[in-house]
C-alpha cells in the first residue's frame, strides 16, 4: 500500500482529543487554562486555586478554596508501608523511577482506587495531587540519610513542599517563587505525559495506573529534564567571562542550547518571563546572583544572533537551583505541578470516554513466506547477549 501524502511525524499538528481544559497558542505565545491567560493567573492565583480551575473550570470561591485546601492539608501524609518502599530503593536509585514505583503501589492504599464514580475519582485526585510532593520529599530526605519530615496542614501546598525538603520555614520569597512555578507547570494541553495519561485512562484503567504512565512517559529526556541540562550547563560554563565563546561553540558545534525554543511556541513562552522574574527576586534576595546573571547573558545572546525565545526551562532551573533543590529533583517537581492537569485530563477522558486507538503506517515487508529453521540464515552477529 503507497501514500504519497506525507505522515506526520510524531503526530505533530493531528488533533487527537476535544478537551476544554487548556490550549496553547503557539503563534501568539499563549497558554490558557479554561479560557484564563497564565499572564493573568501566575502571581495571583495559588497553585490550590489553579488546581480547583482545572478540575472543576473555574476559579473558587473562598469557601471552595478553603474546603479543597483543606482535603489536599489531610491527604499529604503517606502510609508507614510507602515510607517503608521508599527507604528499600537502592541508593543509586533514580528520582524518576522512585516516583514512578510509589505512585504505583499508592493505589494499593486507597479503598477507592478502583471504583470510578466522579466522587471517587475527584478523591483520588485530591490524594494523588497532595502525596506526590511528600513522596518526592521524603526520597530526598531517605537518599541523604534523614528521616522525612511529616507535612504540615497550617502551610499552602508550596511552602509545606518545601518544610518537606529541609525541614526549616520557607521564607515569603521562596513560597512564592515555588508557588509561581507550581502554577505555571499545572497544565500544558495534550503533551506526551498528559497523551500517555489519557490513552491508559481511556482503556477504563484506574487513575492510578494512568498517573504512572503519565510519571513513565514525563521521565524520558525529550519531555522532561530540560532545565536539568539548562543548569548542568550554566554550571559547566562556570562564570560569566566564559558565556559567550561557550555559545558560539556551540553554534560551530551545532549543539542545541537546552531551555530554548518550543515545539509548539513559535516565539514567546509566557510562561518563561514570570520564571525570569521569580529568579530574578530570589538571586536578590539571596544574594547568590552569578548563575542568574549568566542566565540572562545567553537569553540576549540566543536572542541576538539566533532570534529563539527562551522556554520556561531555562529560568526554572534557576529557580529550583537557588531554592536549594538538587537538579535531579527538577522533573519529579514537574510532576508536583502537573499532576493537578494529569488528574484533570483522565478526569475529562472518563466523563466522555472512547477507547484511543489510532493506526500505523505500514512500512515493512510484504508477502514473506515461511522458512524452516534449518534453512535460515541470518547474520551472527545479531547474536543476543546479555549486558
Amino acid at each position: 500500500m503507497t501514500d504519497d501524502k506525507k505522515k506526520p511525524s510524531g503526530l505533530e499538528g493531528v488533533v487527537a482529543a476535544s478537551s476544554a481544559i487548556c490550549t496553547v497558542e503557539g503563534e501568539t505565545g499563549k497558554l490558557l487554562y479554561y479560557g484564563y491567560d497564565v499572564r493573568d493567573l501566575a502571581g495571583r492565583a495559588s497553585f490550590e486555586e489553579i488546581v480547583h480551575l482545572l478540575w472543576y473550570g473555574e476559579l473558587p470561591t473562598r469557601r471552595q478554596l478553603a474546603a479543597l485546601s483543606e482535603g489536599l492539608a489531610m491527604s499529604r501524609a503517606l502510609p508507614d508501608e510507602v515510607i517503608a518502599i521508599i527507604r528499600a530503593f537502592p541508593e543509586y536509585s533514580q528520582p524518576m523511577e522512585v516516583l514512578r514505583t510509589v505512585v504505583s503501589s499508592l493505589s494499593a492504599f486507597d479503598r477507592n482506587a478502583c471504583y470510578y464514580s466522579h466522587h471517587a475519582n475527584m478523591c483520588k485526585a485530591v490524594r494523588l495531587t497532595a502525596q506526590i510532593p511528600t513522596v518526592v520529599a521524603a526520597f530526598q530526605r531517605i537518599r541523604n540519610g534523614k528521616d522525612p519530615v511529616q507535612p504540615r496542614n497550617d502551610l499552602g501546598h508550596a511552602a509545606n513542599f518545601i518544610y518537606m525538603m529541609d525541614g526549616q520555614d520557607p521564607s515569603e520569597v521562596a513560597s512564592k517563587a515555588m508557588d509561581t512555578a507550581l502554577v505555571l507547570h499545572a497544565e500544558h494541553e495534550l503533551n506526551a505525559s498528559t497523551f500517555a495519561a489519557r490513552v491508559s485512562a481511556a482503556t477504563l484503567a484506574d487513575m492510578y495506573s494512568a498517573i504512572t504512565s503519565a510519571i513513565g512517559t514525563l521521565s524520558g529526556p525529550l519531555h522532561g529534564g530540560a532545565n536539568e541540562q539548562a543548569l548542568e550547563m550554566l554550571l559547566e560554563i562556570g562564570g560569566k567571562d566564559k558565556v559567550e565563546d561557550y555559545v558560539h561553540a556551540a553554534f560551530a558545534e551545532k549543539k542545541k542550547i537546552p531551555g530554548f525554543g518550543h515545539r509548539v511556541y513559535r516565539n514567546e513562552d509566557p510562561r518563561a518571563t514570570f520564571m525570569h522574574q521569580m529568579a530574578k527576586e530570589l538571586s536578590q534576595s539571596t544574594g547568590n546572583t552569578k548563575i542568574f546573571e549568566m542566565t540572562e547573558m545567553i537569553e540576549q545572546l540566543m536572542l541576538k544572533e539566533k532570534n529563539i525565545h527562551a522556554n520556561v526551562d531555562l529560568y526554572s532551573a534557576n529557580v529550583y537551583y537557588l531554592l536549594g533543590i538538587p537538579p535531579d529533583l527538577f522533573t519529579p517537581i514537574f510532576a508536583v505541578s502537573r499532576i493537578a492537569g494529569w488528574t484533570a485530563h483522565v478526569m475529562e477522558q472518563y466523563n466522555n470516554n472512547r477507547l484511543i486507538r489510532p493506526r500505523a503506517e505500514y512500512i515493512g515487508p510484504w508477502d514473506r513466506h515461511f522458512v524452516p529453521i534449518e534453512e535460515r540464515v541470518g547474520d551472527e552477529a545479531q547474536v543476543f547477549e546479555m549486558m
